[in-house]
């Protein structure tokens, strides 16, 4: 980490011992995400409920070229369970922003808007026609939300287009509204 950890405690004694914990989860982030900027941790006791002991709030506010993630309101009753939740979370987070930044997160197909061209009921499969001309199969396991007998040439419907086998396919197939 290019600038050190600062632990803040809030509406509570300092503890040396909670401190090192603390340390301890940082080095983790680091060892998932070496390129961390800055880390800074609060942890805050609330005040005394009626029916229950103190709680423990624990918000990170991680920095890295780029990007900031920030983890808020992890509760407990036990401070280092508030900690470990926290940090946690936040490497899941880094974790996601690892992959994301490699390449390794795919991306989501464009939905498209075409409109049915002809069906096989008997069958159970039909032809999508889109703006450009072009007829896409499809099957009716890959109708989401209509019933496959509810269809009629000419029924509006949206659409992903996937490279299947014998060619281009329609998936993922919805009647809008």
């Amino acid at each position: 980490m290019q600038v050190p950890v600062q632990i803040t405690f809030r509406h509570m004694k300092h503890s040396d011992a909670l401190e090192a914990n603390v340390r301890e989860w940082t080095g983790r982030l680091d060892k998932v995400f070496p390129n961390l900027t800055s880390c800074r941790v609060v942890i805050e006791e609330e005040s005394a409920q009626k029916s229950q002991g103190n709680r423990f709030i624990v918000r990170l506010d991680i920095h890295a070229p780029g990007h900031e993630i920030a983890v808020n309101r992890h509760r407990d009753e036990d401070p280092y369970v508030a900690v470990r939740d926290a940090f946690n979370a936040a490497l899941r987070k880094l974790d996601d922003l690892s992959r994301e930044m490699r390449g390794d997160v795919k991306g989501h197909a464009p939905t498209l808007k075409g409109e049915i061209a002809r069906l096989n009921v008997e069958e159970g499969y039909g032809f999508i026609s889109t703006p450009d001309g072009r007829e896409l199969y499809f099957a009716a396991e890959n109708l989401v939300n209509a019933p496959f007998g509810s269809l009629n040439p000419g029924t509006p419907v949206h659409f992903i287009e996937e490279v299947a086998a014998e060619g281009f396919q329609a998936k993922r197939v919805s009647v809008p509204g």
